[in-house]
């Protein structure tokens, strides 16, 4: 092992002195080993001995297990190790009892553990990844903490759960007579009178017919609409309970990116408008209704302040010198959230000159179908697919509002939009590679 040079141990010495809170104390006897182990290796055996002040003989017996290693000796090997080398060497457990969280009589420090469980309160990623570990290991008692109960509920079939499938449910009312039949005789058949509980869901869940699993979420929708059950079971159901897998008749996925080729230039050289709505969707990986609503709301002017993020800013943000615009949406109450879309300088220049049409959704769709090109919706489809080669998932994420509710820190929002304007124009290059025509976009 070759000998570290004195500006080395120089350096160490220097940095932050995160090893003063280090409870050596509370280390095991084979994580003083590992670390004296580490700090051999590091420097070569006999700086080792020289800087931590021992003798050769005392260095072998203490990582033999003949002696015990005392704790100044670990104090002074700690300082030529970084944090994450220390990290690397122990166990977990003795990690947490090297910092405190576990006492030496193996209690642990509530205080401090409680602590950095409010930071959770600043930090998105830790408070989902503390979420995602007492739903996975505490579900149950999560259940009965919230309120979680179904007693007294049983599921009937009536003339109001009629009325809500066909008038009142948000998304996909049921407006054909042979659906809503169907879906009646599978209640009646299966649901019709049973209490709702977890072994009814457990059944609904492991049936063999799935739509009944369409037909159960549809009623709990029902139930929560009438106030029948609260919030939290609502949203644990929905969640337990998945919908009916759908198919895609029209085309399977992946697309082939040839035929994302042909239906540009085919738009390009016959319909414009269309052509400006496409573009606009591969560009941003927007939906096809919220690329249809920037054009016929269009503002770009307009002074607008990022809701719970503090930032006053136009709508329409362009960066010439990078060739891209982002245009402000805000849809963030709507079950579908548009936080920005993004778009090229020329795709920009091109909706200017269709602002404020009604574009009919259905004539897109007949179009595209009618000249065998690939419906709108898959534009956002093909975008991620591109999009995640040009940058990370997190920023790709965030340019298609693929964030949930976007309760992101001021800070973090800052963060990721500043991430996105510098990864974007990547991505832009390929969608351009792959739409030009013979060179000529």
């Amino acid at each position: 092992m070759s000998e570290f040079k004195a500006d080395s141990i120089s350096t160490l010495n220097s940095k932050d002195s995160w090893y003063e809170s280090v409870n050596v104390e509370a280390l095991s006897d084979e994580a003083k080993r590992a670390i004296l182990e580490a700090v051999k290796n590091k420097l070569g055996f006999s700086k080792a001995c020289e800087v931590l002040d021992i003798a050769k003989s005392s260095l072998h017996r203490y990582l033999s297990g003949e002696r015990k290693i005392p704790s100044d000796v670990i104090k002074r090997a700690l300082k030529f190790l970084t944090k994450s080398e220390f990290e690397s060497i122990i166990s977990g457990w003795d990690k947490l009892k090297a910092f405190g969280i576990i006492r030496e009589d193996g209690v642990v420090d509530y205080g401090l553990v409680l602590k950095i469980l409010a930071i959770a309160a600043k930090d998105e990623y830790l408070k989902n990844a503390i979420l995602r570990f007492v739903v996975e290991n505490f579900r149950e008692d999560l259940k009965k903490m919230l309120g979680i109960s179904f007693t007294g509920i049983k599921l009937e079939w009536c003339e109001d759960f009629e009325n809500f499938l066909m008038e009142r449910k948000k998304r996909r009312k049921v407006k054909d007579v042979e659906t809503l039949n169907y879906y009646k005789s599978l209640f009646m058949r299966y649901l019709q009178g049973k209490e709702l509980s977890e072994q009814l869901i457990d059944y609904v869940v492991n049936h063999e017919n799935k739509w009944l699993r369409n037909i159960f979420r549809h009623y709990i929708q029902y139930l929560y609409y009438k106030r029948k059950i609260s919030p939290e079971t609502f949203g644990w159901i929905m969640e337990v309970v998945p919908s009916r897998g759908y198919k895609l008749d029209v085309r399977p996925y992946p697309i082939n990116l040839d035929d994302v080729r042909k239906t540009f230039e085919f738009l390009k050289n016959n319909h414009q408008v269309y052509y400006t709505i496409y573009r606009a969707m591969l560009e941003s990986g927007a939906r096809f209704e919220h690329v249809l609503k920037m054009i016929e709301s269009w503002s770009p002017n307009e002074v607008i302040e990022i809701p719970g993020i503090g930032i006053e800013t136009k709508r329409l943000v362009c960066f010439e010198d990078k060739g891209f615009c982002r245009y402000y949406m805000g849809l963030r109450e709507s079950e579908k959230p548009c936080e920005w879309i993004y778009i090229s300088l020329e795709t920009t220049e091109m909706i200017q000159k269709i602002v404020g049409k009604r574009i009919s959704r259905q004539n897109v769709w007949r179009y595209a179908k009618r000249h065998g090109l690939i419906a709108p919706k898959y534009m956002r489809k093909v975008a991620w697919r591109l999009m995640v080669k040009a940058m990370n998932r997190e920023v790709a994420r965030f340019i298609q509002s693929r964030l949930g509710e976007l309760r992101i820190s001021e800070a973090r929002y800052e963060d990721l939009l500043s991430e996105a304007d510098e990864a974007y124009p990547k991505y832009l290059q390929i969608v351009k590679e792959l739409t030009e025509t013979n060179g000529n976009s």
